[in-house]
């Protein structure tokens, strides 16, 4: 009988410990062998969006490193919810969401300063500078801020939806149109830096409640890349888009820290490897897929206002740059000397 009791007792032993590596919730790393896990990764924008691309290219080559031990349930669209909620869920105990691909902003509402100076107005000369940026030792101390700060995410890796634009329900033609108008902002100081700059109206809506509204006219304006402009139908609802180029799109796509801490070396190398795959994706496709929206959105009636002059956009967020600047300036004077 003392037997057959040792051998139930190893069963269920090995059991649980099954449970917890599949898991992705242990915070140490309790698996001595490779086990199958699936991690759950948000996405708010559509199929067909540059960060879709991205996002779809990391499941790829996860999925193909880890031999398909390890698997990327990708969830598009917003079907989990927007930016700031999944990043609610995702900072609380045994979340059933690990990844997201999140907008850079969206850590400046957590107490990441660094990660603030990469959404500083006029910071990226272009995407070459940014990019430079990428493949720096700065970009991975910034990857880790929310990690060592106890956020609870930790950054993996990073893309970029192209420059962001401001566009609205009605006809602009330059900073002066600005004054008054209902501007959606996200829930940051920079972007609210932006509008007080700009003498708009600011107004924090979710992105999941944009579109309507823009319709119903509870807000005049908004801003995004011009990739996401098209994949979210903004166009149809909003068709003015002035092409001022005040914010790069940065993205980062962020794990929990429970689920990051429960991972073998050889598992977070996996998802590092894979990061810096998609990434080059999105560096690669970046610009074509910018090119091939905006195409479309003219033949669907967009109507697109080129900036020949951009002084008067620097001097209306010359103070939120000089402010936001101020958190860690001699970090951010380095990603400004990328750009050569």
């Amino acid at each position: 009988m003392a037997k057959r009791s040792f051998l139930v007792s190893s069963a269920m032993i090995v059991s649980i410990f099954s449970i917890l590596a599949i898991s992705c919730k242990s915070k140490k790393p309790v698996i001595q062998q490779e086990q199958e896990i699936t991690l759950v990764m948000a996405e708010v924008n559509p199929d067909g969006t540059i960060s879709a691309e991205m996002d779809k290219a990391f499941k790829q080559k996860v999925e193909e490193l880890s031999g398909g031990k390890i698997k990327i349930d990708l969830q598009m669209g917003g079907t989990l919810g927007d930016e700031e909620s999944v990043m609610a869920l995702l900072k609380k105990p045994n979340s059933s969401i690990h990844l997201e691909r999140i907008s850079a902003f969206t850590l400046t509402a957590h107490g990441c300063q660094k990660s603030s100076l990469l959404t500083i107005p006029f910071t990226f000369s272009g995407k070459e500078h940014f990019w430079n940026f990428a493949a720096s030792p700065f970009a991975t101390e910034i990857l880790d801020e929310p990690y060592e700060k106890g956020v609870g995410v930790k950054g993996l890796f990073y893309g970029e939806e192209g420059f962001r634009h401001f566009f609205s329900t009605k006809p602009l033609s330059g900073t002066e149109d600005f004054a008054g108008l209902k501007l959606r902002i996200t829930p940051d100081a920079i972007m609210k830096g932006v509008a007080d700059g700009l003498k708009a109206d600011p107004l924090v809506v979710g992105f999941g409640d944009l579109y309507g509204a823009l319709q119903t006219g509870i807000v005049d304006a908004a801003e995004q890349p011009i990739a996401n402009y098209l994949g979210n139908k903004f166009h149809m609802v909003a068709p003015y888009m002035i092409l001022d180029g005040h914010t790069m799109g940065v993205t980062e796509v962020v794990i929990t820290s429970e689920c990051w801490d429960s991972l073998t070396e050889k598992q977070r190398a996996i998802l590092k490897e894979a990061g810096t795959y998609a990434g080059e994706i999105c560096r690669k496709i970046s610009q074509e897929a910018e090119d091939k929206a905006r195409a479309q959105l003219v033949e669907e009636g967009a109507k697109f206002i080129e900036v020949n002059d951009i002084a008067p956009w620097q001097n209306a967020c010359e103070k939120i740059i000089t402010q936001s600047a101020a958190v860690a300036p001699e970090l951010y004077k380095e990603i400004l000397n990328l750009a050569h």
